[in-house]
């Protein structure tokens, strides 16, 4: 029984007044005291509905031009889960069975109203259910297709949009356009303030971004600081002005974290969806080349994607290497060879010396490096080689009882973005232990290029390394432009000389001079040298009459698989 000060709201429709005064008194006597509303016609029904509010729709089956099967129609549309119950005087059972089918909760004759009160009772208590049951279902619906954080569309939800702008595309040959968002400090920002600056610059960003986009088009976070805007019946002139607009907002704006202002920018990559494109998939995958094209552009502006972009060309190019190198590393298809450095002068014939080699392979085919480590540098793939070179190269020299000899050197490369790698040396020392290798059998190669581009975190590494008796060798020596001044920097005891002028150095004077220079300047610091790319017996002898102390190439010996 419902409580006497329970005052639900009730919607009656019912002609009659005589019927409403009976209603109202079966009402009473039951303990129900209603906030009640009587229409007679669906106009004012559907005004009421509009208002909302209601608990429970009491109706007659047959009024004037309006019958209990437009009253369910009609709450259905404004109040889907607002219980309805059929009160009428003539009814059939066959009538009463497609009401109750249409969904009217029960029906009751009004010669017998002892089932009012349990039936409102029953439904009140039910439609309560069923009604937490729909918010709930509603908002897991929402949850699937927005972001938690931003509550904008999210990658689901705005590739669904985007299937539907290339359908259209193709059926009607109307254009769209794609924009790809990224933000260009955001990692910097989630460093130094933590995760909730980051979250806050993000809804912050979100709302800026949303007042540029017009009620038909779709903004989505795509995940991590990305975010994706469709721009539906767009040209590329218009959808160039709105990204430049996106961009020029970002650039303005300065999120403001603990009284310290921080300024981001956003680069933009652009795609036309036309019906030269047939899946989502291609659309995206364009629209991120084309977005990290305008970072190595400079960020902060807008790149278009152009199938005859070089650049754009070299980095789908690396993306395709990506997905074959993961694949890889998972299956162990990187292997070993090696190349022989042999001693130039009396004094350096103390043990063996080889540079291992890394190759991968794929089917049938051996894939030098130059074809995948560009892709593998550009997308943070080499730390990850890079331990497996050191683990295969290790396993071999503890098989061979190499490693433990009292004489030889191993040279073993490492990339630039291995130094960034903070657990790489006591992965190293592990390896150490577990293949019972002497360190200062190890030579490892770092190319100058990569060294002065993270020189702090270089000579920290080569210092704890050379302190457990590692030893490294400055690789293509002489390519840049402060090689000279740098060298007092890195403690290193090994210099590689360039190739480049190898190659040349007995019909190029300048090249000559250079390795002259750099052989000199390596032995005042106490260096021994290594002459790459020696290709024939006349360079060979040039270099020994230079003072070069060690060199490497095909000349010398061509680079083998390490059995």
């Amino acid at each position: 029984m419902i409580e006497v000060n329970n005052r639900m709201k009730m919607l009656l429709v019912e002609d009659s007044e005589d019927d409403v005064f009976l209603l109202l008194r079966e009402l009473k006597k039951g303990g129900i005291d209603p906030d009640y509303q009587v229409v007679d016609s669906e106009e004012a029904m559907e005004s009421a509905l509009q208002h909302g509010g209601w608990d429970i729709v009491i109706t007659d089956h047959n009024m004037p031009g309006f019958t209990s099967f437009r009253v369910l129609e009609l709450t259905r549309k404004y109040c889907f889960d607002l219980p309805v119950i059929i009160v009428s005087g003539i009814i059939g059972e066959e009538v009463a069975v497609n009401a109750m089918k249409a969904g009217a909760q029960d029906y009751i004759m009004k010669g017998n109203l002892a089932r009012l009160i349990p039936a409102i009772s029953r439904e009140i208590r039910e439609g309560t259910v069923r009604k937490a049951k729909r918010q709930a279902e509603s908002a897991l619906h929402y949850m699937a297709y927005h972001d938690s954080l931003t509550d904008l569309a999210n990658r689901r939800e705005f590739e669904r949009c985007l299937a539907h702008a290339l359908e259209d595309a193709h059926e009607t040959r109307r254009h769209h356009v794609l924009l790809y968002l990224d933000l260009d400090q955001f990692k910097i920002i989630n460093d130094t303030c933590g995760h909730i600056a980051g979250d806050e610059l993000l809804k912050q960003i979100s709302r800026l971004l949303s007042r540029h986009i017009r009620a038909g088009d779709t903004l989505a976070r795509l995940g991590g600081d990305e975010f994706g805007v469709l721009l539906r019946g767009c040209d590329v002139t218009h959808g160039k002005k709105v990204a430049e607009a996106l961009c020029e907002e970002v650039r303005e704006f300065k999120l403001v974290w603990h009284n310290k202002p921080f300024s981001v920018s956003l680069s933009a990559g652009m795609v036309v969806i036309s019906d030269a494109y047939n899946s989502t998939s291609e659309l995206l995958s364009h629209a991120d080349l084309a977005c990290y094209a305008a970072k190595d552009r400079g960020r902060n502006n807008v790149q278009l994607y152009q199938t005859n972009d070089a650049d754009m060309q070299q980095r789908q190019n690396d993306m395709h290497w990506t997905n074959r190198l993961q694949h890889a590393l998972q299956t162990d298809s990187f292997f070993l060879y090696h190349q022989e450095i042999v001693p130039l002068q009396a004094h350096g014939a103390d043990g063996f010396r080889t540079e291992f080699l890394v190759r991968l392979q794929q089917g049938k085919d051996i894939v030098p490096p130059g074809a995948f480590i560009p892709a593998a540098e550009r997308f943070g793939l080499m730390p990850r080689i890079d331990r497996r070179v050191i683990d295969m190269a290790f396993n071999y020299l503890d098989r061979t009882g190499l490693g433990r000899e009292p004489t030889g050197t191993f040279f073993i490369n490492l990339s630039g973005g291995s130094f960034s790698d903070g657990e790489l040396f006591s992965y190293i020392l592990k390896l150490v232990d577990k293949y019972r290798i002497r360190p200062e059998r190890i030579c490892f190669e770092i190319t100058e290029t990569s060294a002065f581009a993270n020189l702090n975190q270089t000579v920290s590494f080569i210092q704890q390394s050379r302190q457990a008796g590692f030893k490294f060798a400055l690789d293509d020596f002489g390519s840049g432009m402060s090689s000279f001044s740098y060298l007092k920097a890195l403690p290193v005891d090994y210099l590689k000389v360039d190739g480049s002028f190898i190659r040349n150095l007995l019909d190029d004077p300048i090249d000559l001079g250079i390795v002259d220079a750099c052989n000199r300047i390596g032995h005042a610091a106490g260096l021994k040298t290594i002459a790459e790319f020696v290709e024939n017996d006349a360079v060979r002898e040039r270099l020994t009459e230079l003072g070069l102390d060690y060199a490497q190439g095909y000349g010398i010996a061509k680079p083998e698989p390490l059995y």
